[in-house]
């Protein structure tokens, strides 16, 4: 009783509501003598005790488990960084030329380099003291989009056209002619001014802006990433005492600057007063640093591993697998339909590799911070009705080959599992054991009903041993054939062949590159890497979560890969480069190492399917002859809870989070 009492008072009472139980006084007794006393009573389990969250790095667990007396670190190096930090933010703000304070505010490890990045280059620096560039420096350096896209007349595809992205529905509203207030780099004066520009043309996150003033005068249009907080709605600069300041080039044009602006601005948009806000708010993410979970096993496909979040940028996940290396990681989005919560294996009867042993990685310090990950971060699947029955194992069909996802192949259902997950493998492959199995859900836009191909003009590709003209009509050759069913309702989703974005190399998934919509068959796109063959093309569902808008990686600060440059002396070896790597399961391309601009990537790959193609190892098995059951499948989507809900990235990120190219 004396302790249910202690907790109802300690955490139910306020000081402003002491009314309700009594004097100060007596609401101090107990807070600050009674309820450390309770800290003596042996095997006492109450709730007040039982949760922390660590200062450095946000991650919840239990009080008894965190490091120091004080238990405000989960480990001792979130507490070493916190110290190490601290320094850091001293530094910071004497470079700013502000006084020291009594307790500095700490700078998480993602963002205290960018920030005094940020300040130099507002200095004129751009980098570091060690040379590093920072900040936006760093995040376009070997890559610029807006060069590309106007030297080749090139169209981006449009931000709504992502829905997992920050602020996609909101996107429609920033439109050609809105006016925003910047800063003006084409003015002498020591400190930081502003001026007005407008929209002249939208690519993604990207914008086109043109001083006002310069009027039909392109020659200083330059472009800007609208997530950046050097982008200001109008009106900004007044309520924040900032100064609008022409730009030099024109200073002597207008004598009337004000009246001027006044008759441009009268009718025209601009951006909501909340729109960094929002910006922000849409970037906290449900994944934390430790999180466990059930991915896939890039080693054998057909099961799943324990793994735990290590890194979270931008909604994508590096999780490294708990039984394997420090380097043992994976890539892929939290929506990706690779990645399950703990359990999900069991529950639905996929198969699951048991740790034999505790490797090296028990000491890693991300493994420190291990807690169970509740269901509720991931993506709901859809509900699926059939019409005639449900899948069966033997049934015919065309998937994606997630060893090659540029090819369609003729599949086969080998096992139903429980919550409508399938077990499918590609007709013809070498694995007789089922270890090539790949695990989809009866509601994935990467299977298609049979003569999908044939109805919509795609290469069918045969089964192994079998030529390409009896797969264009290899349900002819199958007894009890059935009319297909008919393709589910495909969303108005906007994309058009030639648009460009920045896509995930599936097959190296930590890898995000410069590419092109080649192909639109309803919801299925065709994803060509720019610089490369046509072998390494990919086909995802237009609302894969691994496609992202022009500008995201520059936005979040992960680093985006540049098309290939066609040069002589170096010529792609794209025969070496189709070498398959079981690790990898599929082509992959080589690699460059980092250097000080960016990395190239050279030589083979093959995607590793994490989005509705789900990324995997090539699945095959021996036909099973007997007839086609067709089903016909319609589709409801479930309102799944928003990803951009929990922890928030700081902008800018830091480089440090940036995962540098290796060579293979």
């Amino acid at each position: 009783d004396l302790v249910q009492s202690l907790y109802y008072i300690d955490e139910k009472i306020e000081p402003q509501r002491l009314s309700d139980f009594g004097t100060f006084s007596s609401y101090k007794f107990f807070r600050f003598f009674l309820r450390p006393c309770l800290t003596l009573l042996p095997r006492l389990e109450v709730q007040w005790c039982s949760h922390a969250v660590c200062e450095m790095c946000g991650i919840v667990g239990t009080r008894e488990a965190f490091f120091s007396k004080t238990k405000r670190f989960c480990s001792v190096s979130c507490s070493r960084s916190y110290s190490s930090n601290s320094k850091k933010a001293s530094i910071l703000a004497r470079l700013q030329g502000k006084p020291p304070t009594k307790k500095a505010k700490v700078l998480h490890k993602a963002a205290w380099s960018a920030k005094i990045g940020a300040f130099l280059h507002s200095q004129g620096t751009g980098q570091l003291a060690d040379g590093t560039p920072t900040g936006q420096d760093a995040l376009v350096l070997g890559f610029d989009w807006g060069k590309f896209l106007k030297d080749h007349s090139y169209k981006a595809a449009p931000v709504s056209c992502f829905k997992h992205v920050p602020l996609y529905d909101q996107w429609e509203d920033v439109m050609k002619g809105m006016k925003v207030e910047v800063l003006n780099s084409d003015a002498v004066l020591p400190s930081r001014v502003y001026w007005i520009a407008s929209v002249i043309q939208t690519a993604g996150y990207r914008v086109l802006l043109r001083y006002e003033g310069f009027e039909n005068d392109a020659s200083h249009d330059f472009w800007c990433n609208l997530g950046t907080v050097d982008v200001h709605p109008i009106g900004w600069c007044a309520i924040n005492s900032k100064i609008l300041v022409p730009p030099r080039t024109i200073h002597a044009k207008f004598t009337d600057w004000k009246g001027y602006l006044m008759k441009r601005l009268v009718g025209s948009r601009t951006l909501p007063v909340d729109f960094h806000i929002k910006m922000v708010e849409s970037m906290k993410y449900p994944f934390r640093q430790g999180m466990r979970l059930e991915v896939v096993d890039k080693s054998q496909v057909s099961r799943t591993r324990m793994a735990v979040v290590d890194t979270v940028i931008g909604g994508r996940l590096r999780l490294l697998y708990e039984d394997g290396d420090s380097d043992d990681d994976f890539w892929c989005h939290m929506w990706s339909p690779l990645i399950h919560p703990v359990g999900w294996s069991r529950r639905v009867g996929h198969g699951i590799k048991m740790s034999e042993r505790r490797s090296d990685m028990a000491h890693h310090p991300t493994f420190r911070k291990i807690y169970f990950l509740l269901p509720s971060p991931f993506l709901l699947v859809r509900a699926v009705y059939t019409e005639g029955g449900w899948f069966e194992e033997g049934m015919k069909l065309e998937a994606i080959d997630p060893l090659n996802l540029g090819n369609i192949c003729v599949a086969t259902v080998c096992k139903v599992l429980l919550d409508g997950y399938l077990m499918i493998c590609v007709d013809g492959g070498p694995s007789t054991d089922g270890s090539d199995w790949f695990c989809y859900h009866a509601s994935s836009h990467a299977i298609f009903p049979a003569t999908f191909c044939q109805k919509n003009d795609i290469e069918l590709t045969p089964p192994k041993g079998k030529t390409r003209e009896a797969t264009t009509c290899w349900p002819c050759h199958q007894k009890g054939q059935v009319p297909a069913p008919s393709l589910p309702d495909c969303p108005n989703h906007g994309f058009k062949v030639g648009m460009k974005l920045e896509a995930v190399d599936l097959m190296e998934p930590r890898l995000i590159c410069v590419a092109t919509v080649k192909r639109v068959v309803h919801r299925l796109l065709s994803i060509h890497f720019d610089g490369w063959d046509s072998e390494y093309d990919q086909w995802v569902d237009c609302e894969s979560p691994d496609i992202y808008p022009v500008g995201w990686c520059e936005l979040t600060g992960y680093q985006l890969q540049p098309p290939v440059a066609a040069e002589p002396a170096t010529p792609l070896k794209a025969k070496e480069a189709t070498k398959k790597k079981k690790k990898q399961f599929g082509k992959k391309r080589k690699r460059i190492p980092p250097t000080k601009t960016r990395p190239l990537r050279q030589g083979s790959k093959k995607p590793l399917l994490e989005d509705d193609p789900q990324g995997a190892r090539k699945i095959s098995s021996e036909p099973v002859p007997g007839e086609i059951i067709a089903v016909r499948v319609k589709e409801e989507h479930l309102d799944a809870a928003s990803p951009d809900k929990a922890s928030s990235p700081e902008l800018p990120v830091s480089l440090e989070n940036i995962k540098q190219e290796t060579d293979n």
